[in-house]
């Protein structure tokens, strides 16, 4: 058995069966025997069958909603948030799937035609983080199932009830032939023996050790990846900006859910001669958060997802304090709280060799550094290992598409322009990732191309 812990006061939440080696054999087993006849039914058909899961996730929102909030923490705001803005791009891939993935012409003559085949890789093994839930499943296995690969998806061991909840929602509800889709359930120990079995494809979103491992066990069996690991995005903030609206804007990419994004702002560079306004402004926004129980409608700040997320952030932002980083706000855990609750927290007089500037933060912790000219903010900002992506504010959008274009990143967000759409590609480079999600490059990825040439 497996127990599910309430991050907020680290109490039980519930249990349910760890996923056997047998179990797990046989699941994939299926899953190949039944990658054909999937594939055989096409695109439209598929997604005929997919569509109804739209109303049955909806008719599940409660329930979805409370479970992530119980189980990783997230306050029931932003649990119904999340929850709601993923159908537009559920509906997106349902839309656009068959146009992505479409036969594509390269030659066509009297001489005869080239047409490219996307056609499905075969099974496909998911793993999945927990900081969004239902989002993270969703991306895993809803492409996956449009493009025609067999589906089998482990969720994280933090939230191991809604992953058996989203499991039971899928096969009664959208009258999927066996094999196509099965989950497995466990921790650690169920991922690796998972990522064991023979696959076509590896599809990951999580950390990057994680995912190092899992892709050179693919890569061992020429499987392919795509791997979405972590970031350690930089925003680059020049002088001649609205200092209030940037602030703004950084605090929600900083610190919604807790800090617990791959894609946040994770450290900011800001020219010198604004420094001491934006540290001032950052500061504001975090004085009289409502930190708590994230159960709650008042609550903006909950818990971290587990204890071991709280005591290792605990040591990043710890040893950087004894090689001199100066806590401008925040910095501990907050008093009369029992949970994996930490403080909000800015962190100046940084160095590029502590821990919060060379490791992912994954949680409320925001250091602040300067710069003098656009060399030394390029240099810091790609002094990572990561490069997921990056934000540039500017009023002088020429220096800032050039800045941009310097930057070793998936994207590039200018000012307060948003990478999020369904039709656009999301992933990653260096640490951060391998191939992409979304879009139409999105589902080639989880594809193999044939050449018929006639």
């Amino acid at each position: 058995m497996i127990t599910s812990v309430n991050p907020a006061n680290n109490q039980a939440v519930g249990q349910t069966e760890t996923s056997t080696a047998a179990q797990i054999a046989q699941i994939v087993k299926e899953a190949h025997e039944a990658k054909a006849a999937w594939k055989a039914l096409g695109v439209h058909r598929r997604v005929e069958l997919l569509r109804p899961l739209i109303e049955a996730f909806k008719q599940h929102g409660e329930e979805i909603r409370r479970l992530t909030t119980l189980e990783m923490g997230k306050p029931f705001t932003e649990s119904r948030d999340d929850f709601n803005g993923e159908f537009h791009y559920t509906e997106a891939f349902l839309r656009d799937g068959p146009g992505y993935i479409a036969d594509e012409i390269v030659f066509n003559s009297d001489k005869g035609q080239h047409r490219i085949v996307y056609e499905p890789r075969g099974v496909a093994v998911c793993v999945v983080a927990w900081n969004y839930p239902f989002t993270n499943f969703m991306w895993a296995v809803i492409p996956n199932l449009i493009v025609g690969n067999t589906v089998v998806i482990k969720h994280s061991e933090e939230c191991v009830l809604l992953g058996k909840l989203l499991e039971k929602i899928m096969l009664e509800n959208a009258q999927l032939p066996k094999g196509v889709f099965a989950a497995v359930h466990g921790g650690p120990e169920v991922g690796e023996l998972l990522s064991q079995q023979p696959a076509d494809l590896m599809f990951f979103i999580g950390s990057s050790r994680t995912g190092h491992k899992l892709g050179q066990i693919a890569a061992e069996r020429n499987a392919k990846v795509v791997l979405e690991m972590g970031g350690s995005n930089p925003a680059i903030v020049f002088e001649d900006v609205d200092v209030d609206a940037v602030a703004q804007n950084i605090f929600r990419q900083r610190f919604t859910n807790c800090g617990q994004v791959c894609d946040a702002i994770k450290r900011v560079i800001v020219h010198e001669s604004i420094f001491d306004a934006f540290v001032t402004k950052m500061t504001d926004q975090l004085k009289g958060l409502k930190i708590g129980d994230p159960a709650l409608e008042t609550t903006q700040i909950g818990p971290l997802a587990a204890m071991r997320q709280l005591e290792l952030l605990e040591s990043q932002v710890n040893d950087s304090i004894k090689a001199g980083a100066r806590v401008v706000i925040g910095g501990k855990r907050p008093e009369g709280l029992d949970g994996a609750f930490y403080l909000p927290t800015i962190l100046t007089n940084i160095k590029t060799d502590m821990r919060v500037w060379r490791e992912e933060i994954f949680g409320p912790v925001l250091p602040v550094i300067t710069f003098k000219t656009i060399e030394e903010a390029v240099r810091l900002a790609n002094d990572t290992i990561y490069g997921l992506g990056s934000v540039v504010f500017s009023n002088d959008i020429a220096r800032a598409r050039h800045v941009a274009s310097l930057l070793d990143a998936g994207f590039v967000d200018i000012n307060f322009g948003s990478h999020w759409r369904p039709c656009t590609p999301f992933g990653g480079i260096k640490a951060s990732g391998m191939g992409c999600e979304h879009g139409q490059h999105g589902f080639r990825e989880l594809c193999r191309m044939k050449v018929v040439a006639e």
